[in-house]
């Protein structure tokens, strides 16, 4: 039998934050805010970073991997489509991922932002097809961890 070439996951992430909603969408929402917390990071370089928040619009990143890394060069580009926007409370995007060139991964994710007792409940919900060649579905999860971690070191600080 042939090997499945499709690997199909879904995980869910729970964080709270301290922020209200409003903070957190804005994080989201502002390019410049989420261009720190989310398209820079320790492993890769940004080359470009761009938004267009609204319905219908996009998000482009492209990254390339910084020497020491498994990839050295090699660039990482996720394009975004924006589904769905409630202003403070959810963001629908489809995504799709790339690695030199080649796609590695379409996606689902749905951001739902609920007032807590203290700030703001965020619940991420990733539904992916992974292709060959593609990070998968445990390091997709643990890299949405970190970003998350670096939401909110970016929201500590302003």
């Amino acid at each position: 039998m042939e090997q499945q070439s499709v690997v199909h996951n879904t995980f869910v992430i729970e964080r709270t934050y301290p922020q209200q909603p409003e903070n957190v969408f804005a994080a989201l929402a502002d390019p410049a805010k989420k261009q720190r917390w989310y398209a820079r990071g320790d492993h890769t370089e940004v080359e470009s970073f761009e938004m267009d928040f609204r319905v219908a619009g996009w998000e482009k990143t492209r990254s390339r991997f910084k020497e020491g890394t498994p990839f050295p060069g090699v660039t990482l580009e996720s394009d975004v489509v924006y589904q769905d926007i409630v202003a403070n409370r959810r963001l629908v995007l489809a995504q799709t991922m790339s690695l030199g060139g080649r796609h590695i991964s379409s996606a689902l994710i749905t951001i739902e932002l609920l007032k807590a007792e203290k700030g703001t409940e965020l619940i991420l919900t990733h539904q992916a097809a992974f292709f060959e060649g593609s990070d998968g579905p445990e390091i997709r999860e643990e890299g949405w961890r970190t970003l998350l971690e670096r939401l909110a070191s970016a929201l500590e600080n302003g």
